[in-house]
């Protein structure tokens, strides 16, 4: 059956985990009340994108860049506590599956390693899933850990079968193909990539998966990050310098944009899509099915959760086993 996505684009409040929560409740129920029973946040939405990173010159910024970090990490979210409840309520709430990105913090374990995850949270509020972006961009790696495939999945929704690929992942042959063949209907990109040759794949990703495809990046700019936000006016001296235009779109199976791009608009997106609309687009390119040649091809995905276990405590009885 069709319904209504929203694609939230407006900025979160940098560094602040709290401040952002609100305004992710806030508009949860803002898209709600328009009828959005899908809604998709940017990639680490909480407690913003690190855009600092491609400003900070190595060496002389080490201490700055150390503050800020440390700020983040403070504000990261631990998926294994209750940060994240009012989210979850507010999806509980509205009825609606909510996608979010955000930094999060494993304290299980090394306490201070961040990773780039998105969630899915179903309408009842339980987390389906949780994905870490697979490999960091350039100086992204100064922030992120490498992800792992455990979270390469499509989950099963009340409004069809989701999955998520971070920014570049996209751009990944390999980690698209892994989604397309657990019967995907609708691809959701948060990034913080924007423009023309961006939006063009991911027309690309729809006709080649035959499936919707939602994408969109933070609208942002340097007049949005507090006012005591580490170093802001030597990172960024113009206030209204646009440092992620947003773009966000949505694009049919098979590919033509029916929604976006929302650019420079810090707004919320709407479109109405059908899952059904993306199981009739394979039936002509089915890229994991009768078009992919499983007697020539295959793909082995490591599905373990990384890093390993490389500590055990030997006076732990479970060690011994």
């Amino acid at each position: 059956m069709p319904f209504e996505i929203a694609i939230v684009q407006k900025p979160p409040v940098a560094l602040d985990l709290p401040a952002s929560l609100g305004r992710a409740v806030e508009w949860i129920a803002e898209a709600a009340a328009a009828g959005a029973r899908l809604v998709l946040f940017p990639e680490t939405f909480l407690p913003g994108y690190p855009a600092w990173i491609w400003r900070l010159r190595p060496g002389p910024d080490l201490r700055l860049g150390n503050e800020i970090h440390a700020r983040l990490r403070r504000n990261a979210v631990d998926l294994s506590g209750d940060t994240l409840d009012p989210v979850r309520e507010a999806a509980a709430r509205h009825r609606t599956v909510v996608v979010l990105g955000l930094h999060e913090i494993d304290g299980a374990y090394s306490g201070s390693t961040l990773f780039n995850t998105v969630v899915v949270i179903g309408p009842d509020g339980r987390m389906l899933n949780r994905h870490r972006k697979l490999m960091p961009t350039n100086p992204e790696r100064m922030v992120w850990g490498m992800g792992d495939a455990a979270g390469l999945r499509v989950v099963a929704t009340p409004v069809g079968r989701i999955g998520t690929l971070i920014c570049w992942e996209n751009y990944m042959p390999l980690a698209r193909f892994a989604l397309y063949a657990q019967n995907l209907d609708i691809l959701l990109a948060p990034t913080w990539d924007r423009g023309e040759t961006w939006i063009a794949s991911m027309q690309h990703i729809a006709k080649e998966g035959g499936c919707w495809v939602a994408a969109t990046g933070t609208a942002v700019q340097a007049k949005d990050l507090p006012e005591d936000f580490p170093g802001r006016e030597r990172l960024f001296p113009d206030p209204e310098e646009w440092l992620c235009d947003g773009d966000a779109v949505v694009v049919r199976p098979f590919g033509g944009r029916i929604a976006g791009p929302l650019t420079r608009e810090k707004g919320i997106l709407y479109a109405e899509i059908d899952p059904e609309a993306a199981r009739r687009a394979r039936r002509t390119l089915d890229v994991a099915g009768h078009y992919g040649r499983p007697d020539l091809f295959r793909l082995e995905i490591d599905r373990r959760p990384k890093p390993p276990a490389i500590f055990r405590d030997s006076a732990d009885p479970a060690a011994e086993e």
